[in-house]
């Protein structure tokens, strides 16, 4: 019977865990190490710059506990999504933490790097050949948007790393890749249960999620011919039917069915059976295959921003921050026209947290903040003009009076000065799908270090 033991310390290279739950996790004997290190969560600035999210210590803290472990034992390792968006840079900046990590520690390896940055010419033509589909959600492109993208990452499956297995790679580091992919494609390779290689890196892919540990442990996964069971590694912590099933609906439109390149597997059928308070068994995922298409990625640039933020206690305003909202805009936009700065050359939107600045949906009639955190955000094509947006906003969120009894009124201003300029900012352009090979589009790079 086909048996992998597969130790995913880390929801994410550089968040860290205990010392006990990397501890316990070695000494259940893994057959490999792997982690994610990336995502599009924390928004479209990663993949348009490139840069990664977390401080590079933090990733070589990381990154150094899991090469000396895969030393000790001798088992291959595993990274995707490297520095946050995959991007090229983002694979040889990990790619040289880990040279540094086996040059300090003395010891040999061979490194694979896998990338999956896309050119722009090569999509363009891709589109033009009907290769390109959105998925739900996404905008309408045209040839011009390949060109507005400052990074496309297309997302690894399984196979480029079995790939690089197959080139006898020891750590492995990946581009853009599906959380699951990068700790699928080892267990796929040993010929355990398609269905529970992938369900399992599903269950997998963020850590210590999937248990009660959250984020201070990792996870242990045994897959098989029949299934798949999730151990916890942090003291104290416990795996149940339900954490371990729930996580199935995580960045996942569909409870049931989980799409990932060439194939899906549902989960109608799929038990989930309590073996101790630290272990479940999952058995019954079944799988179906498709045509095969990787998921793309792009994100470009679309401006400057400019963001100022005041806070207000006025009970009069606090009985409805709408009105007093609705003036100062009126007034902003007015007194910037009267200074020749016509509206349709900048955006801007004031939030005001503590009353529905996360939703903007209406709020119940009686409601009433003590409070709020008016935020001001302009965007322009240049800092110049974004920040003198902000300016001009500057005395109406300081002392804007819509009671005509009253005396001029006084807010306060969170830092001095108040506008604080966070520079280029992006947004996505891609969220399609490309019909390909599975190596068609990915370029390897080897390494003994």
């Amino acid at each position: 019977m086909s048996k992998v033991k597969v130790f995913v310390p880390y929801g994410a290279l550089g968040l860290n865990i205990t010392e006990e739950a990397f501890e316990a996790g070695i000494a259940m004997k893994p057959d490999i190490l792997s982690s994610d290190a990336g995502s599009t969560d924390s928004g479209p600035y990663y993949l348009g710059s490139g840069l990664g999210k977390y401080a590079l210590e933090d990733v070589k803290r990381d990154l150094k506990r899991m090469i000396l472990a895969g030393d000790q034992l001798n088992i291959p390792i595993t990274i995707g999504s490297s520095g946050t968006c995959g991007s090229d840079v983002g694979v040889d900046t990990v790619y040289q933490l880990a040279v540094e990590i086996c040059q300090e520690a003395g010891i040999h390896k061979k490194i694979a790097r896998i990338y999956s940055q896309q050119n722009v010419e090569v999509m363009k033509e891709k589109f033009r050949l009907g290769k390109i589909s959105p998925l739900a959600g996404a905008p309408e492109i045209s040839e011009a948007t390949f060109d507005q993208c400052d990074h496309i990452v297309a997302l690894l499956g399984a196979e480029a790393y079995i790939e690089a297995f197959n080139n006898n790679a020891d750590i492995i580091i990946g581009g853009r890749a599906t959380d699951t992919a990068v700790i699928a494609a080892y267990p796929l390779m040993k010929e355990c249960d398609p269905a529970a290689c992938w369900h399992a890196a599903k269950t997998v892919e963020c850590g210590g999620v999937c248990t009660s540990a959250g984020l201070l442990g990792g996870v242990f996964t045994e897959i098989d011919d029949t299934g798949f069971t999730i151990h916890c590694v942090q003291p104290g912590s416990t795996a149940t039917p339900y954490s371990v099933s729930s996580h199935m609906i995580y960045e996942n439109s569909n409870p049931i069915r989980l799409y990932e390149p060439g194939i899906c597997i549902d989960i109608s059928n799929s038990t989930y059976t309590a073996l101790s308070d630290t272990a479940v068994r999952v058995e019954g995922t079944t799988i179906e295959y498709f045509p095969y298409n990787l998921k793309l990625e792009g994100a470009g640039a679309v401006g400057y921003q400019t963001v100022s933020m005041a806070g207000i206690r006025d009970p009069k305003i606090m009985e409805d921050p709408q009105v007093w909202i609705d003036s100062v805009s009126a007034a902003g936009v007015e007194k910037l026209t009267k200074n020749g700065i016509e509206k349709e050359s900048y955006d801007f939107w004031l939030r005001p947290y503590g009353y529905n600045g996360v939703s903007g949906a209406p709020v119940p009639e009686d409601y009433q903040p003590n409070e709020i955190l008016m935020m001001l955000t302009v965007t322009a094509d240049t800092q110049e003009l974004a920040s003198k947006v902000a300016k001009a906003f500057n005395p109406l969120l300081l002392h804007h009076n819509i009671f005509e009894a009253k005396q001029m009124p006084s807010y306060a201003f969170i830092f001095s000065p108040p506008e604080i300029e966070r520079g280029k900012i992006y947004e996505f352009k891609l969220h399609h799908t490309i019909k390909c090979d599975p190596l068609e589009l990915i370029r390897f790079k080897y390494d003994d270090i």
